[in-house]
């Protein structure tokens, strides 16, 4: 009989058995379990179960394609370079994939035409082995199952050796073509403009503010900087200069749907940038301290404060975040952080709360697009600072984008009216001629 144990590590509990590898020797492996310990024991009597009923299950003639996935993400992409945001994005596909059949068929004797009509479900939605209507995969979507399937694939033919070559080589990710009817007359010509117009822009500031609702201060600073999301709610005060009006972006929060963590992370591209802006942010960012400092005093112990602590597993570095008042001790591992975008309460606005308040601006103003989101923001502030003249290079290095390319295709899909000044241009040159 195998034997196993629990353990837990942060908030999660793991169990753990010991298998026959390949080489018939014993190896102990490891997986996730729940917060609870008994329903994480209760998974492991499971899994010692399954294992000595199946026999043998870790030899690579019944290794299955989940099986695949779990060594690759605890072997090959947890050890790995790249960044914790992008690692958790990985595994939450990992295990959307493991829920299809495709999941449970056997390594072995998986092929790229199966693999190929996964894909293709992916990109072209259709009808699952559920009976359920499936949507396509978005393009984000997709260039994250193709990492996570092209990785995992990759490491089972090296170094692990499990199988011979690398059926995900044959796969194609495509895309159906557009259905372009070319007599209509309702052709949706701002389709593909996903910017805010100024006068959208007050509407939702002027309904945020008669809700009195804290989302609308990251929603201003997006609006004249650009930052992303994470970006904005990930500010302090100190990374801020009122005198030279500038601002420097070295962090961003986010979720992790792995760990059930909101943490602080690098920015996307992992780089540090100054970002300048005008005398109307600083007037608002101004308001917002001496606010901030009232509220202190206001609330007196019970305005909440925000730390961040530093846990590590398989080599990576953790910033965990976490929320106390002024009532009760603070754990000594406990670093207080600053932010921006706060509560009048003290607590840190989080991304979730921000982007849930757009929804509901969309929703309930009609000069307010179908499509509008956060980062519909940064969009904006792309095209309007391209449509007063400022350089590309300059926008791109102010957005953190990696390449100018990116910011320009973002300025391609403005709206009518900046398109249309930009035509203009042309009349100025006939007029001098």
């Amino acid at each position: 009989m195998a034997k196993g144990s629990v353990r837990k590590k942060g908030k999660k509990w793991y169990y753990r058995f010991y298998v026959e590898d390949a080489s018939g020797n014993r190896v102990q492996k490891e997986y996730p379990g729940t917060e609870s310990k008994a329903e994480t024991e209760a998974m492991l009597r499971k899994a010692m179960e399954d294992y000595e009923e199946k026999k043998f299950v870790a030899k690579t003639s019944n290794l299955t394609i989940a099986d695949l996935l779990d060594h690759w993400i605890e072997e090959d992409l947890k050890p790995g370079s790249l960044s914790n945001g992008t690692v958790s994005t990985y595994i939450t596909t990992a295990s959307q994939i493991k829920k299809h059949p495709i999941g449970q068929r056997k390594l072995r004797t998986v092929t790229a035409d199966h693999l190929q009509r996964y894909v293709d479900e992916l990109c072209f939605g259709g009808k699952g082995t559920d009976g359920n209507v499936l949507v396509p995969k978005s393009k984000g979507y997709l260039r994250s199952f193709s990492a996570v399937l092209q990785g995992a694939f990759r490491f089972a033919v090296y170094p692990k050796q499990y199988i011979t070559f690398n059926p995900m080589q044959f796969v194609v990710f495509r895309r159906s073509a557009e259905d372009v009817d070319l007599f209509s007359e309702n052709a949706d010509l701002d389709a593909a403009g996903e910017t805010l117009s100024h006068e959208a822009f007050l509407g939702i500031c002027d309904f945020l503010e008669r809700k009195s609702n804290p989302a609308l201060f990251p929603i201003r600073i997006a609006y004249y900087t650009g930052l992303r999301i994470g970006e904005v709610c990930g500010l302090t005060w100190s990374d801020i200069n009122l005198e030279e009006r500038c601002m420097t972006v070295r962090r961003g929060i986010r979720y992790n749907c792995v760990r059930h963590q909101w943490e602080v992370g690098t920015t996307k591209r992992k780089k540090v940038r100054v970002v300048d802006f005008g005398d109307t942010l600083a007037g608002i960012l101004k308001k917002e301290h001496r606010a901030q400092k009232e509220n202190r005093l206001r609330y007196g112990d019970l305005y909440i404060r925000n730390y961040y602590s530093v846990s590590e597993e398989k080599g990576r570095k953790y910033y965990d975040l976490h929320t106390q008042d002024g009532t009760a001790p603070v754990p000594e591992e406990w670093n207080e952080i600053d932010f921006v975008c706060l509560r009048p309460d003290g607590a840190l606005e989080l991304p979730a709360t921000v982007s849930e308040m757009c929804r509901s601006a969309r929703k309930k103003l009609d000069k307010v697009s179908d499509e509008f989101h956060f980062h519909t923001l940064r969009h904006t502030y792309t095209s309007n600072m391209l449509a007063g003249g400022a350089a590309p290079k300059d926008v791109q290095e102010l957005l953190g984008h990696s390449d100018v390319s990116t910011t320009m295709n973002i300025y391609a899909h403005a709206g009518r009216e900046s398109k249309r000044s930009s035509a203009k241009l042309l009349d100025h040159l006939a007029g001098a001629m």
